[in-house]
């Protein structure tokens, strides 16, 4: 599998070594966690019997928590009946 990825990264410029164990953090940060799936989802999709696994496993981007509190604010902010900051 790593001989593919090898090859996977050589054939689209990317100079950083890619494994097998890279591929999972990305899939378990980059794909499902950045794009809003439950770390319990995430948890399962890996494999893991323990969340704790999968909490030290996958980091939580910056970019997701900004996304989610701004989900939030929204959220609060939309459902204000004057539309202020309460």
């Amino acid at each position: 599998m790593n001989d593919y990825l090898k090859e996977i990264a050589n054939t689209c410029g990317i100079k950083k070594r890619v494994t097998f164990h890279t591929a999972r953090h990305t899939f378990a940060t980059t794909i499902t966690l950045t794009n809003g799936v439950p770390i319990e989802t995430v948890s399962k999709l890996l494999g893991h019997r323990n969340l704790k696994t999968t909490q030290l496993y996958a980091k939580i981007l910056d970019l997701k928590v900004s996304a989610d509190m701004k989900a939030l604010r929204l959220k609060y902010n939309g459902n204000s009946p004057s539309g202020s900051n309460q």
